[in-house]
Parts: structure tokens; C-alpha cells; sequence
């Protein structure tokens, strides 16, 4: 890829435009004063951007910033990381200072060293830290045009950069015709035409005689102000045209008026110069060596670049340059079809084989007159590369292309096949089913065209996590029993977890279960992923009391250390929720810590939000509130990276734990919209929620609704909690009978589980409907037990019912201390609800206390008081930065912030700021 710019004198000059100068000279101004900056320059072909952003580089060239440019080129767009690797080549002399992680990720995608394949956003992680570490040296701006024209793999990370520069002095600049996705929602200097003046001036540089003033004035308004137009559509036409007003456009598209002005000047080129530009055009990389060997393939000769030159068409010296990205499309699409084949060709025959395989491959497909085994071959070779690197999007258009090159129709749908799940895991959807579709109407066999069934099925859960996934899940997996053991088990956990995410909405769990029960047993010794599909499937099938033994020999499995990293990311959501569903407490914690450790090690963002969600969750349940709330700003900084359409559960538990009705009411709202939009009847849970925040209201009515509502359906993890409030609502609202029903449902569970967690939850809930001495020794052992558990607000609630129990036999004096128990901890916990409910208790069993509020660190935002704790906790900046997708320097910048805002003047004194404040430095 080589930048372009104006050719020829006037035309790379500047009119006009000071709009546009004022806010890149702002921006400018910024980078150098220590901002991090992003700007998408949008404009349509030729309306000048090219030429701002050359007044850009020199303006920050002359104050003393670095400058780096790149550019995307069409026919480049499917070579993984070749934009990224144009633009970050100069500074890989400092990937050496970046985490292990992100240093291998970038030598993986950069093919410069061997390795897993790099998760996509650890790389745009990477290239944010490159960015900042060269910019340490002294102010960096970053300039690339055509970014529409980048392969996919480099908009991605670029974008994911772009959003993350705060205090580093790093500018990105990014000009696109349309900007990609990948940028969306950044900020934009929108460049329109001329004004008319500016435009006559313009239009009065280019000329060399005298231009009829009608033919001037239609000039001046076909161009809308595009000053490429101004400068383009008078050349070819011959003076009398130009002076009689023959020959003037019509009425076509801009873009298409000022190629047709090229497509003219390109004609009138010697016919040997014609061919060298054609040639040039065809090959990407703008090295002039490589160009003229293929010319001499040609005998076009030394002398052919001479008239393309003079007329200002492009330009053969250190690189070969194009006066715009026009003329090398005009160029391109002026040659036949089989003169681009020999034009591939002779490029083909001299790129370097060990140097850039890819390259060459990809000139020989496009030299094929028609099937071509040998090339089909080396374009599968070269998919294999690309998804080495993390290029999924390269390697799909390499198996693409093989595809259409192979002649046999057997391995033509195989081709297929592997380019459509490329596509999937690259997130291309369309793209993906179309090749799915070519390759089912192929001569597929019996586990080929399984695996097709299996793609279809997964395409359809990433689209959306509905009740259309199970099933087709199911069918996959059902196929490949007889091929495949080991990947039809795999399918089977994959349509649990799908089932799952339908809920309520689908009877598809009940089925996934069943066919379980009835599939062959895996072939080698049951593996922690095995024992899980069993459990569950034995718990859906014959209940808890058959269930929980399974699960838990699959959970111990999973607390393994011989399980492979890979099943651990694969499956340990899905283990997670078999620990909720059997009160293991202890291996839930376990699992949900190692699944966030995993993913933020591995680089696997893609998996990450999941992760961290359920570690908030745990949190939650913990009473450790202000850690799961500082977690919520890592979600969202996951969620904002991946584009992760899962439903905010974090927050949510966190704002019902607190008691703040109207944060939880707007996110239950959000996630009953988000989710049943989608189908996704887990989203239902989210009543759970509701009934938990009303509890801790005292508004039992509503609690008991949403509490009905949520347990109309076994949803495992989540039952067993749900229908502790029901009962506790039931109790409270005079329905003893719907609290009995509830306690007998919870006690399946719970005896089968017997974990202090379990039984501790199920006596504390009898003891609501139990009176005397039955109803203390319940409450009693509901203290003891919980009491021996992580489930701190489960012990508070414990003393706190205990004390309302106590205080309607009239026992003031007793039910004051188990009430200032539960307020106390209710207190240091945050738990804003039940510290209120036990309050209003305590006056009225004659208490004169002052009402107490828990303090935090208000001053700080939710990300400061992350940072903070991590700080504090012996993370270096390097390491808080790889967690939470920001920059070494910007999180130094945050620190400086929080030394302020605490009053304390170094690192070390955060632990004891933090501690005073109630604020423990536990590490997530």
C-alpha cells in the first residue's frame, strides 16, 4: 500500500477550506498538548480529503509530532492485518515494552512469530499500547486514508484504539468516502464542495486558454464544489469543446463523470504506457521493482512511463504513486478481462514465493482463465496462514475463492464449507449462509454435510440467542452421534446453553436432556465437559435428588487442574450456573474467578462478557457490592469493545441488592425489551430482581408477583433464589398457602444440594411458616449455617427475619440485637433496602439509633474507584491497563486523578484512603 497525493503542481494545493483547517489545526493542538485524539475526515471521492490531510501531516511535522501514514488500497482488503502492518511497521522496535500477551498477539497477527490465534481485540489492545509507547518519545499523529479500503482485521483494531486514546498524545486520523462500522460514533469533520468563489478560483488555476463562460458555469455546477471535478472534468476535451461547450458530461454519477475524465486521459496514452499503468494499477504494494520485473515479463519498456507522467497520471520513482485513488480504478477497469489475466500473471510470476506467499497466490487466482487445481491448493494454504494470524475474514475470501478455481464438485462443497465457517467466526452472517448454501447444493458426505447442519445451526444462535437455535442444535447433534462422538456431545452442550438462553420461551431444554440420556456415551474416559452434559441432562430428566450427584462429580472435574484451558473457556459459564443450581457456593466462586482470569489472559474478549457478568453476579450474592459495581465499568468497556448484546444481569443485581428502585426498574425494562425482542426467555430472571428489590422495600405485593412470575419455570441457577422470595412475599402478604407450596419446591433442591448454603436458605425459609420454638431453632440454624457460607446477605437477612420474629413475640430487648446485627451488616454492605426495613424495625422495637449510611468513595467514579482498588492491590499500570482495555499512560493519568480526589500523594497510600472509606482492595 503506498499514500497518494495530488500530482502536478497546483492541484495538490489548497483553497479554501478554513473550516477545516481551524479544527485539525485544533486537533493538532490537542495531540501536542498531551490529548488523545480520534477524527473520521468524511467526504465523497475527490472533494479534497486527501489533500487536508496532507495539511495535516505538515502542520504536525512542523511542530515537532511524528507522523505515520497508511492507506487502504481495494484490491488489499482481504490480506489480514495489511493496513495495521503498513501503519505500525515503523514502530515495532516497541512492541518489546508491551504485556507478553499483547506483544505475541501482534508478531502472531503480523506473521512474525508462531502462536494461538490472536483474539481480535487483544490485538487492538496491542496496537493502543504501541501507539502510546512511541508517542512517550515525543507527540504522535497517525494519518490513514481510504480507511473504507482497509481489510477488515486493521479497521477493527484501529477502531478499537481509536476509542480508547484519552491522555496519551497520540492523534488518529481516519478519512473515508463512507467510514466502516468499525468507526462509527467517532468524531467526524464532514468536508463538503467549495464555495462557488473558491470554486471559480480553482477551476481558473487549471486552465491554459479560454473557457466559454457558459461551458464555465455548467463546469462550476456539475462539480457541487468537488474540487477533484473542477480540476478533472476539463481535461480531454480538446479547446473547441471546451470554448463551444461540445462535450461537457451529462448527467452520471460524480465519482463515474470524474473516471470517465480519467478514462479519457487514460486513452490518449501510448498504448505500451497504457499497459504499464494497468500494470501498476494491479498491484497493491507500489514497490517500482516489482513493477518493472513484471514489465520486462510484458517488454513493455523503460520508456513507457515517461506520458504518464507528463500527464500527470501517476508517477514511477521510489514508489509508484496515482494521482488519486480514480485513476487507479479507471486504470484497472480499462483493461479486458484477459489483460488483467496476463497483468496477475506476470505479477504473479514475480513475487517472491518465500517472502509473500500470500500475495502471489492471490495474483495467480486472479490470473486463472477458469478451474485451476494447483492455485485452488495454494489459496487453501494461504487461508490456513491467515487464520493462523487471527485473519478469519482473509482466510474466508482465500477458501472463497479456492472454491470457485476447484473443478471437482466434492471438494469444491468442502471448500465451501471451510470458507462459510470462516465467514461465521469472522461474524459475517449473510456472507456465511450463502456459502453454506453452496456448499449443501455440492456432493457433501454423511459427517460433511453434518457439519453443515451444525454451522446453520450455530449461525442462527449468533444472530439471535431465540428459540429457532435449539432445535436445529438438536438435529445437528442428533447427526453426528453416529460420525462424530465427540463433536455430537460438544453439539449437545452447545444446544443446552442455547436452551438455556430460550428459557421459559421453548420446551427445548426438556428436549436437548432427553436426547442426551439416549446418546452413546463418549468413546474415551469421561472428561469435565462430559460429565456435565450428563448431569444436566440427568437433573432435567429425573430431578434434583439424581441430578445433583452428577453435577457435582462434573464440577469437581472442572475444579481440575487437567482441564484444558480451551474446555474451561468453552464450558465454564455453563458449569458456573451448575454450581448456582446446586448451592456450591465455594466451586462457584471458583469457576466464575478462573473464567474471568482466563478470558482476560487469553485474550478471548469475545467470551469475556459473559465472564465478567457472572463474576458481578457472585459478587452480588457475596455482599460485595462495591467490587461487583466496579466491575460494571469493565463490562461496559468489554460490551462497547465487541459490539456483546447481553442483557445488563451485572447491574442489575447489583441496583436490586442496593434497593434503588428506579436504576433497577430502567434496567429490568431494558433487558425484558432487550432480550424478548430476541427470544430470549432467560431475560424473564430478571424478575427475580424485581421480587428481591421488593422484598427489601417492604412492598411485598409486587415482590410476590414478580416472584410468581419468575418461578412458573425450572430456570437452572435461578430457581431455587426466586422461590426464597416468593416464600418471604407470600409470608409478608397473608398467603401462607402459596409460602408452603414454594418451601416444598425449594426443599427438593436444597436437601438434594446439602450445602450449608442450601439448608441454611431453606430452614430460614420454613422457619416464616413455622411458630414457637420451631420457628427460633430455625432461625437459629439459618445463622449458623449461612453463617459458615460467603452469603453475607444471607446472614443479614437471616438475623434480620429473626429479629421481626422476635419482636412480634414481644421480645424487644432480644430482637434489638439480631436487628442491629442485620443493620450493621446490611450497612457495610451497601444493601440500602434491608438496612432501611431492619431500621424501621429497630424504632419500633423501641431503638433510638441514628440512621447510618455506608460509606464510599462518592467522589470517585466507577471506573477511579476500579482503578483504584487495583492499584492498591499490587497491580501495576501495565497490568490494570490490559484489564481494562486503556493505555499505560492513561491510567497513570486516571491515578494522578484519584491521588487528588482521595488526598494522598502516592501509590502506597491508596490502600489506607480505600480502607478508611470502607473500600477493601480485593482484586477481581
Amino acid at each position: 500500500m503506498t499514500a497518494h497525493s495530488g500530482i502536478g503542481g497546483r492541484a495538490a494545493g489548497l483553497t479554501g477550506r478554513r473550516r477545516e483547517r481551524g479544527v485539525l489545526d485544533l486537533f493538532v493542538a490537542g495531540v501536542r498538548a498531551g490529548e488523545g485524539r480520534a477524527l473520521v475526515v468524511r467526504g465523497e471521492p475527490g472533494v479534497g480529503k486527501t489533500v487536508l490531510l496532507d495539511y495535516l501531516a505538515g502542520g504536525a511535522t512542523r511542530s515537532g509530532c511524528r507522523v505515520l501514514r497508511a492507506i487502504g488500497v481495494q484490491s488489499e482488503m482481504e490480506l489480514a492485518f495489511a493496513g495495521l502492518h503498513q501503519l505500525c511497521a515503523p514502530m515495532l522496535d516497541h512492541a518489546e515494552s508491551l504485556p507478553v500477551p499483547q506483544r505475541e498477539a501482534l508478531r502472531t497477527a503480523f506473521g512474525l512469530s508462531a502462536g494461538p490465534v490472536p483474539d481480535r481485540f487483544l490485538v487492538g489492545l496491542a496496537v493502543l499500547g504501541l501507539l502510546s509507547e512511541t508517542a512517550a518519545e515525543r507527540p504522535l499523529v497517525c494519518v490513514v486514508d481510504d480507511q473504507q479500503w482497509l481489510d477488515r482485521a486493521s479497521a477493527q483494531a484501529l477502531g478499537f484504539a481509536a476509542r480508547r486514546l484519552a491522555a496519551d498524545p497520540v492523534g488518529l486520523v481516519l478519512a473515508a468516502r463512507v467510514p466502516g462500522q468499525d468507526v462509527a460514533g467517532l468524531p467526524e469533520l464532514v468536508v463538503g464542495g467549495l464555495a462557488e468563489g473558491d470554486a471559480r478560483e480553482l477551476l481558473g488555476s487549471v486552465l491554459t486558454g479560454p473557457l466559454d463562460a457558459r461551458v464555465r458555469d455548467r463546469v462550476i455546477a456539475d462539480a457541487h464544489g468537488n474540487p477533484l471535478a473542477l480540476l478533472e472534468l476539463p481535461r480531454g476535451l480538446t479547446p473547441a469543446q471546451l470554448t463551444g461547450g461540445f462535450g461537457v458530461p451529462g448527467a452520471v454519477p460524480l465519482d463515474g463523470r470524474i473516471e470517465e475524465s480519467f478514462g479519457r486521459q487514460l486513452a490518449a496514452l501510448p498504448a505500451q504506457t497504457l499497459r504499464l499503468v494497468q500494470l501498476a494499477a494491479a498491484d497493491p504494494t507500489g514497490d517500482p521493482v516489482l513493477v518493472w520485473r513484471a514489465a520486462g515479463r510484458l517488454a513493455i519498456g523503460a520508456g513507457a512511463a515517461e506520458p504518464a507522467e507528463e500527464a500527470g497520471l501517476a508517477e514511477f520513482g521510489a514508489r509508484v504513486r496515482f494521482r488519486h485513488p480514480l485513476v487507479r480504478s479507471a486504470a484497472y477497469q480499462s483493461a479486458s478481462v484477459q489483460t488483467r489475466q496476463e497483468l496477475h500473471g506476470a505479477l504473479a510470476e514475480v513475487t517472491d514465493l518465500a517472502a509473500d506467499p500470500d500475495r502471489r497466490a492471490w495474483h495467480r487466482a486472479q490470473a486463472a482463465p477458469g478451474p485451476d487445481e494447483e492455485v485452488a491448493a495454494e489459496l487453501e494454504q494461504c487461508a490456513g496462514r491467515a487464520q493462523r494470524r487471527g485473519g478469519l475474514v482473509a482466510a474466508a475470501a482465500f477458501l472463497e475463492r479456492s472454491a470457485g478455481l476447484t473443478l471437482d464438485p466434492a471438494r469444491r462443497a468442502q471448500r465451501a464449507l471451510a470458507a462459510a465457517q470462516a465467514r461465521h467466526r469472522a461474524g459475517a452472517r449473510d456472507a456465511a449462509l450463502f456459502l453454506l448454501a453452496m456448499a449443501q447444493a455440492g456432493p457433501l458426505d454423511e459427517l460433511q454435510r453434518a457439519r453443515g447442519d451444525l454451522l446453520g445451526a450455530q449461525i442462527a444462535f449468533a444472530s439471535s440467542h431465540g428459540r429457532d437455535a435449539p432445535p436445529l442444535l438438536l438435529s445437528a447433534a442428533r447427526q453426528l452421534e453416529a460420525l462424530d462422538v465427540g463433536l455430537a456431545r460438544e453439539t449437545y452442550l452447545e444446544a443446552f446453553t442455547a436452551a438455556l438462553f430460550v428459557g421459559r420461551l421453548s420446551p427445548a431444554v426438556g428436549d436437548v436432556a432427553r436426547a442426551v440420556r439416549m446418546a452413546p456415551a463418549p468413546l474415551v474416559p469421561a472428561r469435565a465437559p462430559d460429565l456435565l452434559l450428563d448431569g444436566l441432562a440427568l437433573l432435567v430428566t429425573e430431578g434434583y435428588a439424581a441430578g445433583t450427584p452428577a453435577l457435582r462429580r462434573a464440577l469437581l472435574a472442572f475444579r481440575s487442574p487437567d482441564i484444558s484451558a480451551e474446555e474451561e473457556l468453552s464450558w465454564l459459564w455453563l458449569a458456573g450456573r451448575a454450581a448456582m443450581a446446586v448451592w456450591d457456593e465455594e466451586t462457584w466462586h471458583i469457576l466464575a474467578s478462573r473464567h474471568v482470569k482466563l478470558a482476560r489472559e487469553a485474550g478471548a474478549l469475545s467470551e469475556l462478557p459473559l465472564a465478567v457478568r457472572s463474576r458481578i453476579l457472585l459478587h452480588a450474592h457475596a455482599g460485595e457490592l462495591e467490587e461487583g459495581a466496579a466491575l460494571i465499568a469493565e463490562a461496559q468497556a468489554v460490551t462497547d469493545a465487541t459490539g456483546s448484546q447481553l442483557g445488563p444481569y451485572g447491574a442489575l443485581g447489583i441496583a436490586a441488592f442496593r434497593g434503588r428502585e428506579a436504576e433497577a426498574n430502567e434496567l429490568i425494562q431494558a433487558t425484558m425489551d432487550g432480550v424478548t425482542s430476541r427470544g430470549e426467555g432467560r431475560g424473564v430472571t430478571s424478575q427475580y430482581a424485581a421480587a428481591l428489590l421488593y422484598n427489601g422495600l417492604g412492598r411485598y405485593d409486587k415482590a410476590l408477583a414478580a416472584a410468581e412470575l419468575v418461578c412458573e419455570y425450572d430456570d437452572i441457577g435461578v430457581l431455587g433464589w426466586s422461590l426464597t422470595e416468593l416464600v418471604e412475599a407470600a409470608v409478608r402478604s397473608g398467603q401462607p398457602a402459596r409460602a408452603s407450596e414454594a418451601v416444598q419446591r425449594l426443599s427438593v433442591m436444597t436437601r438434594a444440594s446439602g450445602t450449608d448454603w442450601a439448608l441454611g436458605t431453606e430452614v430460614r425459609s420454613r422457619a416464616l411458616l413455622s411458630e414457637g420454638e420451631t420457628a427460633e431453632n430455625c432461625y437459629r440454624e439459618a445463622i449458623e449455617r449461612l453463617g459458615r457460607t460467603r452469603m453475607r446477605p444471607a446472614v443479614a437477612r437471616a438475623h434480620l427475619l429473626y429479629g421481626e420474629w422476635l419482636r412480634r413475640e414481644n421480645r424487644r430487648r432480644d430482637a434489638r440485637a439480631e436487628l442491629r446485627t442485620a443493620h450493621g451488616l446490611f450497612t457495610t454492605m451497601g444493601i440500602e433496602a434491608f438496612a432501611g426495613r431492619a431500621r424501621r424495625e429497630l424504632l419500633a422495637a423501641g431503638d433510638t439509633m441514628r440512621k447510618r449510611t455506608v460509606q464510599t468513595v462518592s467522589e470517585l467514579t466507577a471506573q477511579e474507584a476500579h482503578i483504584a482498588r487495583l492499584a492498591a492491590g499490587g497491580r501495576t499500570n501495565a497490568e490494570i491497563g490490559a484489564q481494562l482495555f486503556l493505555s499505560t499512560r492513561t491510567v497513570e493519568w486516571h491515578l494522578s486523578k484519584i491521588y487528588t480526589k482521595l488526598g494522598v500523594g502516592a501509590r502506597r497510600e491508596l490502600r489506607r484512603a480505600l480502607a478508611s472509606r470502607g473500600q477493601p482492595d480485593t482484586q477481581a
